[in-house]
């Protein structure tokens, strides 16, 4: 008789792996673009008009991914 061994218990809802990946590197490429835009800005290749909205679209997308995560861990938790 073959023992079978326990199954990982997941801590998502969705694969957290797959999550954890996706948001790292959608959070990675908003930090990339914020700074950027920044630099361009300083010097003097884009307004600051174009600077704040761009920091502000990666600031929203990035806490996004990040509550996503979250979300997903704590729904993960309350399904097993």
């Amino acid at each position: 008789m073959s023992e079978s061994q326990p199954r990982p218990a997941r801590r998502g809802y969705l694969n957290p792996s797959l999550v954890r990946s996706v948001s790292f590197w959608i959070t990675s490429a908003c930090i990339l673009v914020a700074v950027l835009a920044s630099l361009l800005a300083i010097w003097k290749f884009a307004g600051t008009d174009i600077l704040w909205r761009t920091v502000a679209t990666c600031a929203v997308i990035g806490s996004g991914t990040v509550a996503f995560y979250w979300v997903n861990v704590l729904f993960g938790k309350i399904a097993d």
